[in-house]
């Protein structure tokens, strides 16, 4: 578990505590020695833990689109910033490159991310942990939904079991490196059944 993706908010919340915990997620990915992938940008939450981890000398790596870039909000001082063209293009690098995958309070953008990488997860195109930091229960109301998806019956509860949750840093990420990958084999059997 070396590079791990962050999704989190251009914005930085309202309440202090959001500020607090993104620098202590990068405190804690610092002193397990893991690299920083992001979306580049040097806005909100992400440029908290962006800085934290370089300040900690770890290896910071963001990608941005071109239009991001040309709106001034693109971190100059990271290690590594990758210019790309699509928001598509630049969530399939850091889909490629990270190793993991936690979401921080965000926006709609966040919650994008998020549900893209959850998705691959879920279809085993790639088997990595997709993981909700709760900061002060921000992710409760996913969390509910996603129980209640599987509940009825349009998610398996392995799936939705599947998800990592945690209001705490070293807790999440050990929860991450514990990840084992769900079996899609029998569930898409089960599909196919339904049809018949």
């Amino acid at each position: 578990m070396k590079k791990i993706c962050i999704f989190c908010g251009s914005s930085m919340g309202f309440d202090p505590i959001y500020k607090e915990k993104a620098a202590e997620l990068g405190h804690v990915l610092a002193d397990n020695g893991c690299e920083l992938l992001f979306g580049g940008g040097s806005v909100g939450l992400m440029k908290i833990i962006a800085d934290v981890m370089m300040e900690r000398g770890c290896k910071v790596t963001g990608t941005i689109t071109q239009h991001l870039l040309d709106m001034h909000v693109g971190h100059p001082d990271i290690d590594e910033l990758i210019v790309v063209e699509s928001m598509a293009e630049r969530k399939k690098i850091l889909e490629d490159m990270a190793d993991g995958f936690i979401a921080l309070p965000g926006g709609i953008g966040t919650m994008d991310e998020f549900f893209e990488a959850y998705v691959l997860s879920q279809l085993r195109v790639f088997d990595k942990p997709v993981a909700l930091y709760n900061v002060n229960g921000y992710y409760d109301g996913i969390v509910a939904f996603i129980q209640h998806i599987a509940h009825e019956g349009f998610m398996r509860k392995e799936h939705a079991d599947n998800l990592i949750v945690s209001d705490d840093a070293n807790d999440l990420l050990e929860k991450m490196r514990q990840f084992r990958p769900a079996d899609v084999t029998k569930w898409v059997v089960e599909i196919k059944e339904q049809v018949k």
